[in-house]
């Protein structure tokens, strides 16, 4: 069982910028593809970035050029940095890993208005 915590949400101009970050559970943290997804009501959740256990990365097309992923395997935690923030980024982020299975954070809001 890998658990998830996300944090770094909240509320932001448009053009501004937040870092989520997504701590994890277990021994094996280096081993895992790790990822971000986003969600807004009455839609499929949507990749936004994705960190493979090599570093590898590869984002949505929307975010590409704004948001940029990172892990530090020493602490057990995958980033999304997001810059250029727009309204349409508004959404509820989780954090997903994938090792023999997938697991999912609870979720953070990001909110960008003015």
């Amino acid at each position: 069982q890998v658990h998830l915590v996300e944090s770094g949400g909240g509320k932001v101009q448009p053009g501004g910028s937040l870092r989520l970050s997504c701590a994890a559970s277990g021994r094996l943290f280096n081993t895992y593809h790790m990822g971000w997804y986003r969600q807004v009501p009455g839609e499929q959740r949507e990749l936004v970035a994705r960190i493979t256990s090599d570093g590898t990365t590869n984002y949505a097309d929307s975010v590409k050029g704004r948001f940029a992923i990172s892990r530090d395997n020493a602490k057990n935690t995958v980033y999304l940095q997001m810059n250029s923030l727009k309204p349409e980024d508004t959404a509820v982020y989780y954090c997903n890993a994938v090792s023999t299975y997938a697991y999912w954070g609870q979720g953070t809001q990001v909110t960008v208005s003015s």
